[in-house]
């Protein structure tokens, strides 16, 4: 027996319709989903997503693994250098016991000591850079250039107790006139120099008759102490050619004698020598230091047969 199409059409559609009034006559369409409930789906959703095995690449570059940052710290502030006891009467040898700290440790006390007010003592470290040490060509230049700027603001060291010593001056007669007053110039200039640790006497000598009447007349100098058996550095000669540079002579051959003095009697660091067109007074007023003037005279006063003590070191 065979149904009829209308009948089998009705019956699809109650079907149909009734698992669909079955399945959604409870459900709410209308009200969202609350926040917990997105959350469950999720979990359920990616839960249910197979894990894809993970495949060794011998291509591409590893993921470099970030490095733990390490942990900033402050450096620790400088310690502060000890100045000593400034308020104390320094001494013309002061700081000679830190030399060996090297020329930047005094250079730093230098500068330190001056912020503070302390300019003699201050002056005193400059010195001790150039005279103690050994300087750099930088360290060099800074030293002086401060000892340039220091040194004429500050009062002569003594003049109560100036040491002795004689300027020297061979020549011709003719010379001899012309070379008094130059001689008596420098030996002023030497006292100024040595911030009045020096006093110093001139004394030309001329020969009996002119070495020379068509040539340049030579001029010897040389520096003596004034003991009863002095000692005396030794002789430097030059030709004059130029009376308008006989006070430049003058100097630059006292700045070479005292120059070779230490050299050979103290521990002092050497100067260097002039460079050209280099301003001898210069030269005596801020490449040697007070000490040097003072140890230069007192050597050559001590006795022929003794030797000047070396300026203590640690």
């Amino acid at each position: 027996m065979r149904v009829p199409i209308p009948i089998v059409i009705f019956l699809i559609i109650a079907v149909v319709g009734g698992v669909w009034w079955n399945g959604t006559r409870l459900k709410d369409y209308r009200t969202p989903p609350s926040a917990e409930k997105l959350r469950e789906i999720e979990a359920r959703v990616v839960s249910s997503f197979p894990q894809a095995p993970e495949i060794d690449d011998a291509i591409s570059e590893p993921i470099a693994q970030a490095k733990p940052a390490t942990p900033v710290t402050a450096e620790p502030p400088k310690p502060e250098i000890n100045l000593g006891n400034p308020e104390a009467v320094p001494q013309l040898t002061e700081y000679a016991d830190r030399s060996a700290n090297g020329s930047a440790h005094l250079i730093e006390l230098a500068a330190a000591l001056e912020a503070r007010g302390h300019f003699q003592r201050a002056l005193l470290a400059w010195e001790r850079v150039i005279d103690l040490t050994k300087p750099d060509d930088d360290q060099l230049l800074l030293a002086i250039s401060n000892i340039k700027r220091l040194r004429p603001t500050l009062p002569e060291w003594n003049t109560a107790t100036a040491i002795p010593i004689t300027l020297h001056a061979g020549t011709g007669r003719k010379m001899a006139k012309s070379l008094t007053p130059i001689l008596e110039q420098a030996a002023r200039d030497i006292e100024t120099a040595s911030a009045g640790l020096i006093k110093v006497n001139s004394k030309v000598t001329a020969a009996k008759s002119n070495l020379s009447i068509n040539r340049p007349t030579p001029v010897a100098i040389w520096l003596a102490g004034q003991n009863q058996n002095p000692r005396t550095t030794e002789v430097l000669s030059f030709t004059n050619k130029s009376p308008q540079e006989l006070h430049h002579e003058v100097l630059t051959t006292i700045f070479k004698l005292v120059r070779s003095h230490l050299n050979h009697s103290t521990s002092h660091t050497l100067p260097a020598a002039l460079a050209e067109q280099e301003n001898p007074l210069d030269a005596l007023n801020f490449r040697l230091s007070r000490l040097c003037w003072s140890e230069f005279a007192t050597s050559i006063n001590l006795p022929a047969d003794k030797k000047l003590p070396p300026t203590k070191k640690p």
